[in-house]
């Protein structure tokens, strides 16, 4: 079996992976950081987060492959400094997150909104959506994609509800979100990361998942440019 060739993050990279990959809060992330030998501050942590959490985001994004044909969309209440909100999240038949849209409305304009979103980031078109019995998806599914078989049922959107837990996770460990643009800036960064070293380990065997955690953190190095640098001893 392919071993994973060691590699040398940056303490950049490391930081960046550690906050988005588990709940930890950012002086967590530097107490983790000393443990290793590397004094990086909190602060610096968070500036690193915000730089270059998008950027590695993205480049994930480029290497997945093109999106399933059904696509399950949901949303769910965020309180945002005592203010109710709502995240939009889509996801496709194997769960993978299509796009993330925080809003402050669920009416058919936001819903709108949120379809338009979905197909500008992806550059598709689906074959089927699949929603839950709330109105404005099916008003604005008649405006903007109205060639595309939509199914409204509850039961059958569980994909897309299940997506929502790891963001719970986050919540609670953050204790809210502070912000509207805040809470889409962090959501938008960890549904492109969070993922990618989430495979799902139910469905398969203990070596078959250490394969593809080799191949997913393997990925990570390229896109965060640390494949090329020398292994330590």
């Amino acid at each position: 079996m392919r071993t994973r060739v060691p590699t040398v993050p940056k303490p950049r990279d490391r930081s960046v992976w550690l906050y988005f990959r588990f709940p930890l809060s950012f002086r967590e992330v530097e107490e983790l950081m000393l443990e290793r030998g590397v004094i990086v501050s909190h602060e610096t942590i968070r500036r690193w987060s915000v730089k270059f959490g998008q950027a590695y985001a993205n480049g994930l994004r480029r290497r997945r492959s093109r999106p399933g044909d059904t696509w399950r969309l949901d949303e769910v209440f965020v309180k945002i400094n005592g203010e109710q909100t709502y995240l939009w999240r889509a996801v496709d038949q194997d769960g993978n997150v299509l796009d993330i849209l925080v809003q402050n409305r669920r009416d058919k304009a936001a819903a709108r909104r949120f379809f338009r979103s979905l197909m500008q980031k992806t550059r598709t078109v689906p074959r089927v959506i699949v929603t839950d019995k709330l109105r404005s998806y099916g008003a604005a599914h008649r405006e903007v994609m109205p060639s595309v078989e939509h199914r409204s049922h509850k039961g059958l959107n569980n994909r897309a509800e299940n997506s929502h837990q790891p963001t719970r996770q986050r919540e609670r460990a953050m204790k809210g979100f502070r912000s509207v643009g805040g809470a889409q800036r962090f959501l938008a960064t960890f549904s492109g990361i969070s993922p990618h070293f989430r495979p799902r380990r139910h469905l398969v065997t203990a070596a078959h998942y250490r394969t593809e955690m080799t191949t997913r953190f393997a990925i990570w190095d390229q896109v965060t440019g640390v494949a090329g640098l020398p292994a330590t001893a």
